[in-house]
């Protein structure tokens, strides 16, 4: 059965046993089949209908290849991770549209251009095998990192093939471990054996279709005969073993989870041959070994052995006395928040813990040591008032690199081997930034909140409501949206005279753990109160009108531009409804939906769907209201958020006799494109239709 579609028998019945919608209230209920006769002709004519439109302007050859021409671009940032072997990097540029795994040295990498010496041509393969393969990544043996299981997705799909590569030989290994297509993951225990967590069989998939069991899987062995380890629950999001390994690559103990919902996990290791629960919050989780010490990561506050450790913070045990005492072991406090403070990312070096944090939307990162019996934080030196990333880090020394960005500024990388970081490559610039400006701004929400969002203007920007601005966010699963060089975005849309804003809405992770859990489920509507309130701001403060005024947004974000322009269709004259989830009465049923339940609730359950209702874009798409012509796209290989969602948004519009535009990708997956031709085209296709939408004369409309 194609992901996403749902057993004929059970669909029937889901209205009159559970409330959620089945064919009998939902005629496209047909187009939940991915990859069905029916529903690829009719994106086909949807497809031919919406190109026929945009790419008859004028501008549209410009625009896409303008795009192009900075996503091949050869001077970019060729970002690598660090091997014992070498930097290692992924390319793709017009004459590589699959990408290039290849690797260098430091420095050669450090010079202005690099030797680059190729081991795996995806293209090639690609060509060779006679699949739409996409590369997603390797999983290697540690220390020596020669030995890899190689990812790979046909199409774009988040479930992957994974192979046995040597990096030393540049090559698949001839009958080496290879696992079929499925989601979940692996690691190596030794070069001989696996730790695998996948979709055995489908008997073995939660509902929402993540496997829940692991084996340790040896060579030379069939899969069907690799023992099992862990087992959770079928009603579990998602559940597996995993290996608790410090960044020697020594393994200390297995440990195990059950992702109880999205957001909520129990962990286990395994003491004396059995699996022993950890003693913590469920919104807490390890986060890796320092100086001899297990670390954990709070989301909520944790009480514990008369002491209280607030949200966000970090905790560490001594290694050797948790693996003796797992639940016993003292706790002691290594950071805690300030105000508007959370920490990102993390990343373990061979002697230090860098963790990048926000501090009102501003980016830091922070040292950790362990000496002398207590914990040291030392701020490292990047440019102030810039959102800090952390690139790569070696495992066995103290190399790092690290990444600074803003809206005008391309991302520049910089360096360290223990000591002040120095920049050593900076991307070029795609846009031409001269008089623009950032400006930081807050709204106010239905309830009082306050919302604070970014406006970049352009030149000569007058204050009379006549400027095209686009608006985004996400809004969501405790993401950040941070300020980062735009690249496309300033070269199609600000150089033309377009002002950009991004919004930091409750349900994202910009300030910390609360920010998040303050608007989900029952709350979710705050979130789209404060996206609707962002957009209403722009209008009070003369930045743009109605008339000139577009969202965009993708996946969750999809899902935030559909809430705003079915709610407030009054308010923007464009919305971007990219790769949503839409169809919010039937979520659980599309894709890997049930796995979001943490975050937006259960429609089965009636108090549940009463508040979900409140809200779902496909079901608030009503006769009589005029919309802002809303662009909906999609990806037939998104095996995520499916393209059921935008694609019945685009019918029942088309139903009603309301205008649209509909596209959909048949390869690409939840990341929207797979080379760079097609996602030029992508960006092209989305900023004509912005054009006409918002900065064109639209007075015969």
């Amino acid at each position: 059965m194609t992901i996403g579609t749902v057993n004929p028998a059970f669909a029937d019945n889901q209205a009159a046993d559970t409330g959620v919608p089945g064919p009998e209230q939902d005629p496209h209920i047909w187009l939940e089949e991915a990859r069905g006769e029916k529903a690829l002709e009719w994106v086909k004519a949807e497809n031919e209908r919406t190109l026929g439109l945009l790419t008859a302007d004028p501008r549209f050859e410009q625009l896409k290849a303008e795009a192009l021409t900075i996503l091949d671009s050869e001077d970019r940032v060729p970002f690598v991770s660090i091997r014992p072997d070498g930097l290692y990097n992924f390319w793709q540029d017009k004459a590589n549209p699959r990408g290039l795994v290849r690797k260098t040295t430091l420095e050669s990498y450090r010079s202005d251009a690099p030797e680059w010496e190729v081991v795996l041509d995806v293209d090639a393969l690609a060509k060779a095998e006679g699949h739409e393969w996409v590369y997603q990544g390797s999983t290697c043996l540690p220390p020596e990192q020669r030995h890899c299981m190689i990812s790979l997705s046909d199409g774009g799909k988040d479930a992957t093939v994974m192979r046995e590569f040597d990096m030393a030989t540049k090559s698949f290994v001839e009958g080496g471990f290879e696992l079929p297509e499925s989601q979940g993951n692996m690691q190596w225990i030794d070069k001989d054996t696996l730790l695998v967590t996948r979709n055995f069989d489908d008997t073995l998939k939660t509902e929402s279709e993540y496997p829940y069991t692991s084996r340790i899987w040896k060579r030379g062995q069939s899969l069907d005969d690799a023992q099992e380890i862990f087992r959770g629950s079928p009603k579990d999001v998602w559940a597996g073993a995993s290996l608790l390994r410090d960044n020697k690559g020594t393994i200390h103990a297995y440990t195990a989870f059950r992702a109880v919902s999205f957001h909520e996990t129990e962990y286990y290791v395994q003491k004396d041959g059995e699996w022993l629960r950890l003693d913590i919050p469920l919104k807490a989780s390890p986060y890796g070994i320092v100086d001899g010490h297990l670390l954990y990561s709070t989301d909520v506050d944790w009480a514990v052995d008369g002491q209280t450790f607030p949200a966000d913070s970090l905790i560490s045990v001594d290694l050797e006395e948790w693996k003796a005492n797992p639940n016993g072991a003292k706790k002691t406090l290594v950071w805690a928040p300030g105000e508007r403070q959370t920490k990102q990312g993390g990343s373990i070096t061979g002697n230090s813990l860098f963790v990048t944090m926000l501090d009102n939307v501003v980016g830091k990162v922070v040292r950790f040591d362990f000496a002398d019996g207590a914990w040291h934080q030392t701020p490292v030196a990047l440019p102030d008032n810039a959102t800090l990333g952390i690139a790569t880090s070696s495992n066995e020394t103290d190399q790092i690199m690290f990444t600074v960005t803003d809206f005008l500024n391309p991302t520049t990388l910089y360096y360290s081997d223990g000591g002040t970081p120095e920049a050593i490559k900076t991307s070029p610039l795609y846009f031409d930034p001269a008089g623009m400006d950032v400006e930081q701004f807050s709204a106010t929400s239905k309830d009082g909140t306050k919302i604070p969002y970014f406006i970049v203007k352009p030149k000569g920007m007058k204050v009379d409501g006549t400027t095209a601005t686009l608006l985004t966010g996400y809004g969501g699963f405790q993401v950040p949206r941070l300020p980062a060089y735009l690249g496309t975005t300033g070269k199609l849309w600000l150089e033309k005279g377009g002002a950009y804003v991004l919004a930091n809405m409750r349900g994202g992770g910009e300030f910390g753990p609360n920010w998040h859990q303050t608007a989900i489920r029952e709350n979710k509507q705050r979130t789209w109160d404060d996206f609707i309130a962002v957009g209403e701001d722009l209008v009070k403060r003369g930045f743009t009108s109605p008339q000139h005024l577009g969202i965009q947004g993708g996946s969750q974000g999809g899902l935030l531009v559909g809430t705003a322009f079915t709610q407030r269709p009054d308010l923007f004259g464009a919305a971007i409804v990219q790769i949503p989830l839409f169809d919010m009465l039937r979520y659980h049923l599309i894709g890997r939906g049930a796995s979001w339940i943490g975050e937006y609730g259960d429609p089965r359950i009636p108090e549940q769907r009463a508040w979900i209702e409140g809200y779902s874009p496909y079901q608030k798409i009503v006769e009589g209201v005029d919309y802002p012509s809303p662009f909906l796209w999609a990806s037939t290989a998104d095996d995520r958020t499916h393209p059921a969602h935008a694609r019945k948004g685009a019918a029942k519009l088309k139903a009603l006799g309301q205008p649209y535009y509909y596209y959909e990708e048949m390869t690409g997956g939840h990341s929207g494109g797979v080379d760079n031709e097609q996602r030029a085209q992508l960006q092209a296709l989305q900023f004509i239709y912005l054009m006409e939408r918002l900065m064109d004369d639209r007075t015969k409309d």
